[in-house]
């Protein structure tokens, strides 16, 4: 519910499953990232249950539960550290070796093409698109086992949003990580996700394989609900 009193979200029932990489989409004030900030405690539901492998969400400790399901947000802040800094924070409350911080750190740098310039930099030397790829990094320097992505590439020109997103994909593959990204870019859902879920007025209305959706029908639906969304809204699902 809101402060109003307004319900964000109703008949909202799925399932995520290791190895799969899915897309959720809707127009702005569809309940997108509301649904990410109920998933990672950020915000509590007033019905409904929730599960992470067969154990109550709201009974797990939030420590361990935001080990396992992170969340990279829109807007992800660097809490006044380096780059360097924020690559080590993770694996720090691990309590990872320092050996093992640099060899993780390391290969996350490679993978995602981050420049060693950037390492002694902090947020408001970095740009929107910067900070994004900090943001994801981070989360995947950590090997959580669910990783949700709240517009993750909206900074992004398209070959770095691609590149990023193909990564991911191997590293799902690789140790069977979920991974639920909500995306504006319909192409970018399109080709690197197996199933499609939308909704649209808090309310689930599709949840298909991503070779079973029918691309132009979506396309237009989710313009048409996008425009008369934004009229009542504004522009974010921060609106809520």
């Amino acid at each position: 519910m809101s402060s109003r009193g307004e319900r964000l979200l109703a008949a909202v029932s799925c399932q995520f499953y290791a190895g799969e990489f899915v897309a959720l989409l809707g127009p702005s004030g569809a309940g997108k990232s509301t649904l990410f900030k109920i998933m990672n405690r950020l915000k509590s539901a007033t019905d409904g249950a929730l599960y992470f492998i067969g154990r109550p969400l709201a009974a797990m400790p939030v420590r361990e539960l935001r080990q396992r399901v992170m969340l990279v947000g829109q807007n992800s802040q660097l809490l006044n550290m380096t780059v360097k800094q924020a690559l080590h924070y993770p694996l720090a409350i691990q309590q990872c070796s320092l050996k093992e911080q640099e060899v993780r750190v390391d290969e996350w740098l490679d993978r995602l093409q981050i420049p060693l310039e950037w390492l002694d930099q902090t947020e408001l030397q970095l740009s929107g698109g910067q900070k994004q790829q900090v943001a994801i990094a981070r989360a995947l320097i950590a090997r959580p086992q669910l990783l949700l992505l709240d517009e993750p590439t909206s900074a992004l020109d398209l070959g770095a949003a691609t590149r990023i997103l193909t990564v991911i994909r191997e590293e799902i593959e690789k140790r069977d990580l979920a991974v639920v990204m909500s995306n504006h870019q319909l192409e970018l859902a399109q080709d690197h996700c197996d199933r499609i879920l939308y909704l649209e007025n808090g309310q689930l209305q599709l949840d298909q394989p991503a070779d079973k959706v029918d691309w132009a029908e979506l396309r237009q639906k989710f313009l048409t609900a996008d425009a008369s969304s934004q009229e009542e809204w504004g522009d974010s699902d921060e609106a809520f």
